[in-house]
């Protein structure tokens, strides 16, 4: 049978000789609806860096899929294959340009 008022954070309930109210003060009431703004501003903050966050995640994997499979070899490569009895067309390049030391 109790009745709160978030607004004043106060809470009345009949008893045995009226109203009773719980309650604090005015001052502290306050108090607590700043830390309320203040959570909710660190909230709302937090959301939009998660936003920020996840954005950059995406477009950084769309970049990466992007540029997957262009990779041309530099001039004055050369191809050697890995293994010279096997026909397997498996190569590396190296530069041509290296000492055959």
């Amino acid at each position: 049978m109790a009745v709160p008022n978030y607004t004043y954070l106060k809470l009345k309930m009949p008893g045995p000789k009226g109203v009773i109210t719980v309650g604090p003060t005015f001052e502290h009431a306050y108090e607590v609806d700043v830390k309320g703004v203040e959570y909710a501003e660190a909230l709302a903050q937090d959301e939009a860096l998660a936003a920020d966050l996840t954005k950059m995640a995406n477009e950084a994997a769309e970049a990466k899929s992007r540029h997957a499979g262009t990779f041309e070899p530099a001039e004055g490569t050369k191809a050697v294959a890995l293994d010279p009895s096997a026909n397997d067309g498996k190569v590396l390049r190296v530069s041509s340009t290296l000492d055959s030391k």
